[in-house]
């Protein structure tokens, strides 16, 4: 942990265009993605839809499509694009030196939301 911000693992660790999943202790799973471009983007691992788990789904651009209905939702705000309509929270995330760091207040507020 380095103060504000939480170390998840090293970027290397996610595939390009994959996922991986943080466990929230009493909160809901957080989902990491890794995009073609190789940014990172953290989200709430379930589609505001039927709740699937978005880290299963395939990443195209800044967008993932759940498994479950295929609704794409945005990497960078969360929010269904297209005729859909639903957000699902972001988490802060940042790159240091290879490595993800996420925003500990945010997981918290997860932890404290389930």
């Amino acid at each position: 942990m380095t103060g504000d911000w939480i170390d998840i693992g090293a970027v290397a660790e996610i595939p390009l265009r994959g996922a991986r999943t943080v466990p929230v202790a009493g909160g809901e799973e957080i989902a990491l993605f890794r995009t073609g471009d190789d940014r990172i983007f953290a989200l709430v691992n379930r589609c505001p839809h039927k709740h699937g788990p978005l880290s299963q789904g395939i990443i195209h651009g800044h967008a993932v499509a759940c498994p479950l209905h295929n609704w794409r939702i945005s990497l960078e705000t969360g929010e269904a694009l297209g005729e859909d309509k639903g957000c699902v929270p972001t988490v802060p995330v940042r790159v240091d030196a290879g490595r993800i760091l996420i925003a500990r207040l945010t997981l918290l507020a997860t932890a404290i939301a389930a």
